[in-house]
């Protein structure tokens, strides 16, 4: 059974087996035979807990660091109001980000962990300590500023029937909300930081990868190719199938995350073993 080991509060640890909270003030354990080489942080969509990004550990090499944020409002953090605005977020992760032991690290973000996972690229650049990549996912680039109606201006009722047309719950749980209704103070205070976010002076130096869905319903697919505005460094789109959440499928978990580790850590990548099932990709 996976578990979640919190590291520093913004951030889990997803092991093979086992998740864990971070302490940026010790070295993780890592597999046998000498530690993690590289470090992944991932960055869930609005409301998402870390289990979230549960598919990737079984795809990644043993060697490479899963680090998963967890935000104020939901999980261990569920006595925590949630956030509603984007910059006291990235000042949380960034500073968490600092404290660890230096790795090569990059970073991928879907929907609203797309804008967290720019900021925080962006905030770890002044800081002298760059991810070798950026990977965003089912969101529109900065140069799409939130537009009303807003989501996180819906009622209740409204807004778990989004969720439902998404597939962020199942129908089944569209008049329960005994049990979901918890969880939406932490979904409307992302979408809030999502939709009342605006595209920053200055972009980045780093790649960036656009990853997305043709068939998802929540963003346009013709847009993702502008996040190639936002780098003044290499740039990469890749498109699948499988809705909002294509993401967080096994075998699409597989590919992507192979094509990340061959843009980041070619030369490492290539000698670690990874399971590799197909996924339904569009190109």
């Amino acid at each position: 059974m996976r578990r979640a080991e919190p590291m520093n509060g913004w951030l889990m640890r997803v092991g093979a087996g086992l998740r864990h909270p971070v302490d940026g003030g010790s070295r993780p354990a890592g597999p046998a035979r000498g530690g993690p080489w590289a470090r992944l942080i991932a960055l869930p969509h609005a409301g998402g807990w870390p289990s979230a990004f549960r598919s990737w550990r079984p795809v990644l090499p043993a060697g490479v660091e899963l680090l998963v944020a967890q935000l104020p409002g939901r999980g261990l953090r569920a006595a925590e109001p949630p956030l509603r605005r984007v910059e006291p977020l990235v000042d949380g992760l960034s500073r968490a980000v600092a404290e660890l032991p230096p790795l090569p690290y990059a970073i991928v973000g879907h929907s609203f962990g797309s804008v967290l996972g720019y900021e925080l690229t962006r905030a770890m650049e002044r800081a002298g300590r760059p991810p070798r990549l950026l990977t965003v996912s089912a969101r529109q680039p900065p140069c799409f500023p939130g537009e009303p109606p807003f989501a996180h201006r819906r009622t209740d009722a409204e807004l778990l029937a989004h969720l439902v047309e998404i597939g962020g719950i199942g129908p089944e749980l569209l008049h329960r909300g005994d049990l979901v209704r918890p969880a939406l103070a932490a979904i409307r205070a992302d979408l809030e930081a999502m939709e009342t976010y605006r595209r920053p002076p200055t972009g980045v130096a780093v790649p960036i990868l656009s990853l997305g869905a043709v068939d998802d319903p929540v963003v346009v697919a013709d847009r993702l190719h502008l996040w190639a505005l936002e780098t003044t460094g290499a740039f990469t789109r890749r498109m699948f199938t499988g809705g909002h959440f294509y993401l967080y499928a096994p075998d699409t978990a597989a590919t992507i995350a192979e094509h990340l580790l061959q843009l980041c850590f070619p030369h490492m990548a290539e000698h670690q073993e990874m399971s590799h099932p197909s996924a339904t990709l569009s190109r």
